[in-house]
């Protein structure tokens, strides 16, 4: 990797690989030599619309070509851009467009059954004084002026590394959602160092259900694409027997994603008659064969967050650990450091003692919307993620939980994920959702479960199988089957409501 910019890594694809595929969507594709010119006439368009180096551009649409030609439209002439969710209600919609400063705004008609026109229309235009522009995609075309295309060329060729790249939007379970700013060389190295261990090479394609509003879609499949020379494949409306006809259609080698989405297709009647025969290892398990799954727990399980771009930490998903590994979240990757400091950060814990999870180095955010570096940063510049954990004298770090998610029960601190690990070992769970409860006033720990489709267990079943994995006290009080993975509750950034799976697993039964 040469290039430090999206418009240098874009205009390096386009010449080096013209006709390779760039992004392949449910009704349309675009190969790199395609992607330059169309997201340059596009870059063009903005210019005269008054887009300029700096602005920030919003960009709320489903997944597919056109998403990704706006996108680069933006990023090479330096614009800032503000992936939004198509998930958002107008109110959280109005917050994040006031907490970026959108000051242009393109936006899709409507999605799944929604009328953005008309909900867009009801925002407070005086709350929104950033905002200047709003354009959906029928007037994102025309010829412009020669000089328009000129000044398009002369911006991206001065965006350098150091230049904003997107303001992304995340929120842990329980926080209002926070926009994180990266620039195009963090970015951009961020992703290059976890493209060994996510087995992302030249000439793979990517299949990525999640949106590319997310980090995991954003950074994960289109700019990993980018940096690789790869195709991404991704669809608007993931389906599982119109996803298994384009997996064998597009000749997929790569499944990357949720687990339970994987497991949600391979569920499918469809599944075993699909010739999935391309998708190579480090795909996820659920969509592999039988034979070349691997063992619980002795593949890696990528670690990151959107403030470090997506993983940082992780082990190429194609091979085992080392034995005496298994269940760790694999090395950190080049770039990135990593210590371990006790609950107030006033010194760092040795190996093996689990504390918080610091980050540092040149490839993590830039900063936070509205926050000043003082509130961000340590005074040495590292990053508390709000994790815990703790590393081995060999490098590997060992994930305990969240900060805020840790419960004590009994006096004894539990963390809800080393329970979930427990429950995914047991035969016939596909997905297991843990979290801290109240029980006749005390603290306990909760459990919502789905099983595969051919899975018969009972509660009871399922509570002798956890009984023989935890200790007593880490037993759930409470249990939801769910009929579905749709049934999980989740916030607008697609990460789990901690309060809705608490009220769901409040009604719950008793094991």
């Amino acid at each position: 990797m040469s290039a430090e910019t999206i418009p240098a890594l874009l205009a390096q694809c386009a010449q080096d690989a013209p006709s390779l595929e760039a992004v392949v969507g449910d009704a349309a594709r675009i190969d790199y030599a395609g992607l330059e010119r169309a997201s340059e006439a596009r870059a063009a368009w903005l210019v005269t619309r008054g887009v300029n180096k700096g602005h920030r551009v919003g960009l709320l649409m489903e997944n597919g070509v056109e998403w990704a030609i706006n996108a680069y439209a933006v990023m090479r002439i330096g614009a800032v851009l503000v992936p939004l969710s198509t998930l958002l209600r107008p109110v959280e919609l109005a917050a994040q467009l006031s907490t970026a400063g959108v000051r242009h705004l393109m936006a899709s008609p409507g999605f799944r059954g929604r009328d953005f026109r008309a909900e867009i229309a009801t925002l407070d235009r005086a709350a929104l004084p950033s905002l200047r522009n709003i354009w959906w995609p029928d007037e994102l075309t025309g010829e412009v002026d020669q000089s328009a295309h000129d000044v398009a060329r002369a911006l991206a060729l001065r965006v350098c590394p150091a230049d904003d790249l997107a303001v992304i939007f995340t929120s842990g379970s329980r926080q209002s959602p926070r926009g994180i700013i990266h620039t195009h060389g963090g970015a951009i190295r961020a992703t290059a160092a976890g493209l060994t261990a996510r087995c992302v090479r030249p000439g793979s394609r990517i299949y990525l259900p999640m949106p590319l509003f997310w980090i995991g879609g954003f950074g994960g499949g289109m700019i990993s694409a980018l940096i690789a020379g790869a195709t991404l494949l991704t669809e608007a409306v993931p389906e599982p027997c119109q996803t298994l006809e384009f997996l064998a259609r597009e000749r997929a080698t790569l499944f990357r994603g949720w687990p339970d989405q994987a497991t949600h297709i391979a569920s499918h009647p469809d599944f075993a008659s699909t010739d999935l025969s391309t998708l190579t290892d480090g795909s996820l398990d659920a969509v592999l064969p039988p034979t070349r799954r691997a063992q619980q727990g002795a593949r890696a399980n990528l670690f990151g967050m959107t403030e470090s771009f997506g993983p940082y930490c992780g082990y190429p998903l194609d091979q085992d650990m080392p034995e005496g590994k298994w269940g760790r979240c694999g090395q950190p990757f080049d770039g990135m450091r990593l210590r371990i400091v006790d609950p107030d950060g006033s010194a760092v814990l040795a190996e093996r003692e689990t504390g918080n999870i610091q980050i540092g180095g040149a490839n993590i955010l830039r900063g936070i919307c509205g926050l000043e570096r003082e509130e961000i940063f340590t005074p040495e510049g590292w990053y508390d993620t709000g994790d815990m954990g703790h590393i081995d004298k060999d490098g590997f770090l060992w994930f305990a939980g969240r900060r805020d998610d840790m419960v004590k029960i009994k006096g004894a601190s539990v963390y809800p994920s080393e329970v979930e690990s427990a429950l995914h070992s047991i035969p016939g769970v596909a997905r297991a959702f843990v979290t801290d409860i109240e029980v006749a006033g005390a603290q306990a720990i909760g459990a919502a479960v789905a099983l595969d489709d051919d899975c018969k267990l009972s509660l009871e079943q399922l509570t002798n199988e956890a009984k023989s994995r935890l200790s007593a006290f880490k037993l759930p009080a409470r249990w939801a089957m769910l009929a579905s993975l749709g049934d999980v509750p989740r916030n607008s950034t697609g990460k789990i409501d901690k309060p809705g799976l608490q009220a769901l697993l409040t009604q719950g039964q008793t094991g």
